[in-house]
């Protein structure tokens, strides 16, 4: 039976070395000895190498004399051992606390994605090495050295990389030319043609970034973030949805036309059920968000307060309209705001603007202004023929065309939910107004022929790829007389 090995250099010197000190065998009946080693320990257990120190110590051969060699990515195989590496950072996950139930000792735990020339795998940190990231400050695309490392399987059968006893990682000296920077493994969003792993990829934010609350398979309450990145044309969009992320790891300055970096995700096939069908950009809490101009300093921002909402953080959150006639979201988080009051007008200077929301804390900039010319909210109502921008929130005066028809939905995590949709429609067209949970009841309290105006609704791809307006938590319906 002809026997193929997955050969890399240092097992090719083994070979050669077993050969000189053992002269009276050949190299097919090393091959023999091999597969009889990996028959008797039994199938998925032993790698040719593995099988091959096997049959080194039952012939009295020592391997010692082997020097070990660097490898690249692509070489590598579950079962690899005794590896030095030269890679790039590419993210990097937050570190995680273990106890153990044994002893009640806590351990350390996280997870990197390094690149080099050939390809990406992600390399799992223990105790004292999950600090060396911050330790060195390193960043996306600096060199680094992996030493005494070796390969595993992860849970989803992919391989990982862990560190050895005695094994270290660290930021290496001078530069590696063969292995390429961040800028020349970017991809911008007209190169994108297929899946990938770990992708860096560069475009535009194109639509409202928004950040939705949804439960995980054990119930949790985590955050996504949703949002389109196109190219500069804007004739190509592709959804971007992040999971689990940590808002404090975004930036500041977060806005629809920012040039931005996404480093550390995954390429997939489109959902229409969500998008436009084209390929969407997934990430996790280890993607990073680069904005790839220098961030602007703070202006004042003037936001007419049209609407009080609800709140789940223990702040008060407002819906407010600017000069431009968008509407914003505003929340504020230990500020005393005694006098603000629904046509209130402001000037701020937030902590941080994510899209069309705006963030105060204490010490936040905050005053009450008179201002005379700037818009009122019967301006700022939009015609249902001319509502076409997904992301984009709106105020919209309508009439209920049918009665409200309320569901429980169970969501992908198990949790049962109130949904409520009906039709609405004004002098220029209908549309389908959707309200989940708490705006599923209020939704419901509707009836046909009720004329309302709805403030801060938002436009979504719904069932089937029609568009259709969903209540957000904050999003507020007055009935008209």
């Amino acid at each position: 039976m002809e026997v193929t090995f997955r050969l890399s250099f240092d097992f090719k010197k083994m070979i050669e070395l077993l050969l000189e000190q053992k002269p009276d065998i050949n190299l097919e009946q090393i091959k023999e000895l091999i597969e009889e080693k990996k028959r008797k320990i039994g199938a998925g257990y032993l790698t040719d190498q593995g099988a091959l120190f096997l049959v080194a110590a039952d012939l009295g051969v020592s391997f010692d004399n082997v020097q070990r060699t660097k490898r690249g990515i692509k070489d590598l195989y579950i079962g690899a051992r005794d590896l030095d590496l030269t890679v790039r950072l590419l993210s990097s996950y937050p570190i995680r606390v273990f106890t153990k139930k044994d002893t009640n000792a806590s351990i350390e735990n996280r997870t990197i994605s390094v690149y080099d020339a050939g390809g990406s795998i992600k390399v799992r940190l223990w105790d004292n090495l999950t600090h060396v990231i911050e330790e060195n400050g390193l960043k996306p695309g600096d060199l680094m050295q992996i030493n005494n490392c070796y390969v595993k399987s992860a849970l989803n059968g992919k391989p990982i990389i862990n560190i050895g006893e005695g094994g270290n990682i660290y930021p290496s000296e001078g530069n590696d030319a063969s292995i390429p920077d961040l800028d020349n493994i970017t991809s911008n969003v007209d190169s994108i043609r297929t899946e990938k792993d770990n992708a860096v990829i560069s475009g535009l934010i194109s639509s409202i970034p928004r950040i939705i609350e949804f439960s995980d398979s054990r119930g949790e309450r985590k955050k996504s973030l949703q949002t389109m990145l196109s190219n500069e044309s804007g004739d190509r969009k592709l959804r971007v949805a992040l999971w689990n992320v940590d808002e404090d790891s975004l930036p500041r300055i977060f806005q629809v036309n920012s040039p931005i970096r996404i480093i550390g995700a995954r390429v997939k096939e489109g959902n229409l059920q969500y998008g436009n069908g084209d390929f969407e950009i997934h990430g996790d809490e280890g993607t990073i968000i680069e904005l790839r101009d220098k961030p602007q300093d703070y202006e004042v921002h003037s936001i007419r307060i049209i609407s009080e909402a609800r709140s789940d953080s223990g702040g008060v959150n407002y819906v407010g309209i600017d000069k431009n006639k968008n509407i914003m979201y505003v929340n504020l988080e230990g500020i005393k705001s005694n006098n603000l009051n629904l046509n209130s007008i402001i000037d701020c200077i937030p902590n941080r603007i994510f899209g069309n929301m705006v963030f105060l804390k204490e010490d936040s900039y905050l005053e009450v202004v008179e201002n005379n010319s700037f818009p009122k909210i019967e301006e700022c109502i939009t015609k249902i023929k001319d509502i076409q921008t997904v992301g984009n929130s709106y105020i919209i005066e309508s009439i209920i065309l049918q009665q409200p028809n309320a569901t429980q939905v169970n969501t992908k995590n198990g949790e049962l939910v109130s949904v409520t949709d009906t039709l609405i429609g004004d002098d220029t067209g209908e549309i389908r107004l959707v309200g989940w949970r708490d705006s599923s009841t209020e939704l419901d309290s509707l009836k046909v022929g009720d004329r309302i105006r709805i403030l801060g609704a938002i436009l979504n791809s719904g069932r089937e790829g029609k568009l259709e307006l969903t209540l957000r938590k904050d999003s507020s319906i007055n009935t008209i007389s």
